[in-house]
Formats: C-alpha cells, sequence, structure tokens
C-alpha cells in the first residue's frame, strides 16, 4: 500500500484537469427523470474513469523512469487505463489480473498493446506479484487507488460533474478500492461542500462499509461479489481517511441489482454498462438509497461493458 497519506487538494485536481486534457474526454450528464441525471463517464476512453487517474501518474513521472514502461494490478478498468496511457505515451506496460477477470477483459487490455499476466484469484494476490514484477525489474508502480496522483486525477471526473450539473444535492459514487470516491469527494466538498456523497459497494465485497463502521481499514476474509473492479479485500490509510471524513453514507447492493440495473439502463437509454457501472443505479432501484423528495441527485456510470447481461 501507499507510504504518501498526503491528501490531493483542489488546486492538485484543478492541474491535473489540465495535464490531462489533451487524452482524455469531458464526459456529459443524461437527465433520465426530473430530479435524477447520469454522468456518463462509461463514454470515457478506455471505457471507464480509469486513464484519468493512469494519465496524471504517469506524466509526472521523470522521463528515464516512464521510458522504462510500467507495471500494474488490475481487476480490469485499471488495466485498461493504464494499457491506453501506456500506448498513448509509447512505452511498455505489463497488467497483472486476477483469474476472476473475464477473458474480454484480458484480450481488450492486451489488444491495447500491453502484456496480460493472469495471477491468483483476486485483486490482492495479482497485486502482491505485480510489485514483485516491477521491483525486479526497475517498473514504476502505477497504483489502481492508493496514490495521491491516481486520486487527484480520478477528481477531475468531479469537476466534469459540476460543469455538466451544476448544482446536484447528492451524487451516489461506485466503490471499489476508493480512489474514484476519494477523489470526487475532494473536488466536489471543495467546489461544492453542501453536497451529500452515497458510495455504493457490492454486498460481496462491502470493503469501506465495514471499515467506516470499524473506524479503521480492515481486510475482508473473503470476496463473494462477481463484479470485480469492486472487489478488493483491503482498501488503503490513505482512501479510507478521505471517504470516512466526506461521504455521508456507503449502501450494499447484490450482485442481481446491479445485473438488473444494468440490464433497465440497456432498455430505457441504451447505455451499455458492466455490474460497477450500474452499482449507483441499483442503490436507487432497490431503495438501499431513498432520495427526499425534490433531492437532485447524480449517479455516476463509472464504466462501460456487458457483463451485466451475463
Amino acid at each position: 500500500m501507499t507510504t504518501d497519506t498526503t491528501w490531493p487538494t483542489l488546486a492538485d485536481i484543478e492541474a491535473a484537469a489540465t495535464r490531462i486534457a489533451p487524452h482524455v474526454r469531458r464526459t456529459p450528464a443524461m437527465r433520465v427523470a426530473p430530479h435524477l441525471a447520469l454522468h456518463l463517464e462509461s463514454l470515457q476512453v478506455a471505457g471507464s474513469f480509469k486513464p484519468r487517474g493512469a494519465f496524471n501518474t504517469m506524466l509526472q513521472l521523470p522521463r528515464e523512469t516512464l521510458a522504462r514502461g510500467v507495471a500494474t494490478a488490475s481487476g480490469g478498468n485499471h488495466g485498461m487505463g493504464v494499457a491506453y496511457a501506456a500506448r498513448a505515451l509509447g512505452i511498455q506496460a505489463t497488467i497483472y489480473v486476477p483469474a476472476s477477470t473475464g477473458e474480454a477483459k484480458r484480450a481488450a487490455i492486451a489488444a491495447l498493446g500491453a502484456t496480460v499476466t493472469v495471477h491468483g484469484d483476486v485483486w490482492d494476490d495479482a497485486d502482491v506479484a505485480a510489485r514483485a514484477h516491477a521491483a525486479q525489474n526497475g517498473l514504476a508502480y502505477v497504483h489502481p487507488f492508493a496514490d495521491p496522483r491516481v486520486i487527484a486525477g480520478q477528481g477531475t471526473l468531479g469537476l466534469d460533474l459540476l460543469a455538466a450539473t451544476p448544482a446536484p444535492t447528492t451524487v451516489l459514487v461506485a466503490i471499489g478500492g476508493g480512489g474514484l470516491a476519494a477523489g470526487v469527494a475532494l473536488a466536489l466538498k471543495a467546489r461544492a461542500p453542501s453536497i451529500r456523497l452515497i458510495g455504493v459497494e457490492p454486498e460481496g465485497a462491502p470493503t469501506l462499509h465495514h471499515s467506516v463502521a470499524a473506524g479503521r481499514p480492515i481486510r475482508l476474509d473473503s470476496i463473494t461479489t462477481v463484479a470485480g473492479t469492486l472487489a478488493p479485500r483491503a482498501t488503503d490509510p490513505l482512501n479510507f481517511a478521505i471517504i470516512r471524513e466526506h461521504f455521508d453514507r456507503i449502501v450494499l447492493v447484490p450482485d442481481a441489482a446491479m445485473r438488473e440495473a444494468s440490464r433497465h439502463l440497456w432498455r430505457e437509454a441504451a447505455i451499455a454498462t458492466e455490474l460497477s457501472g450500474a452499482a449507483t443505479i441499483a442503490a436507487l432501484r432497490t431503495g438501499a438509497y431513498a432520495p427526499a423528495q425534490g433531492e437532485e441527485v447524480v449517479a455516476i456510470v463509472c464504466g462501460a461493458g456487458s457483463d451485466g447481461f451475463g
């Protein structure tokens, strides 16, 4: 895990937005009900928010370090983001993924030019192997969530969100390791302190939910969700501290609800999401989070895909 506990500032996030602007898209919002908008980060390059943090980290590496290439571990989307950024910057990336990462996602990462290695059953297993590979080969390790540069990069989504929907009451964010949640929280609370933040996790990987309840980061004994991009056994103290301070609540949804929400988004709006991308909609449709009358809600749709149809 990271040893840097420095929280990114709004200035860091704004600098990240300028730094990565040539490489990523400013994603839009879609109003789907009188008081509900979807922020469509599923339309981002590589299909999720992950290139934001990947580019912001890699563009700050010394040139000689970057030239040697990078390594990381991923449940899927972070690997796509790092592979995409590596291709854009003309360097090599090695991505370790657990066996739970689907063949389609592995193939998509490889198609971007990265070397893909399968190791272990969950992300935490792949993380150990990726760190060892990076150390042995003198490569920079690009962490999926526990790095202030990654968090600042993901926070640029918060700036896009406020540009697209200037006055939300509440924003729902899916939480995996917590990079997106931490970055968006810092950006939104700095610009609009009254915004309510609701995190959404799978019932089968309640990492931050249980950690916040315990008052400290905890490590889950097992992972049972099939939403691999939302399934680390543990978060990092940095992400935990930011999320605990800024989020009003973290709710849990079952895999079946995420799958149904993914199908709903396709039927109603032709939006194709993976399970993680539909997590915030699942929270609304199941009542895990029930907005008050007149509450202006933005649900972040954080990743594209088709595993919701499986």
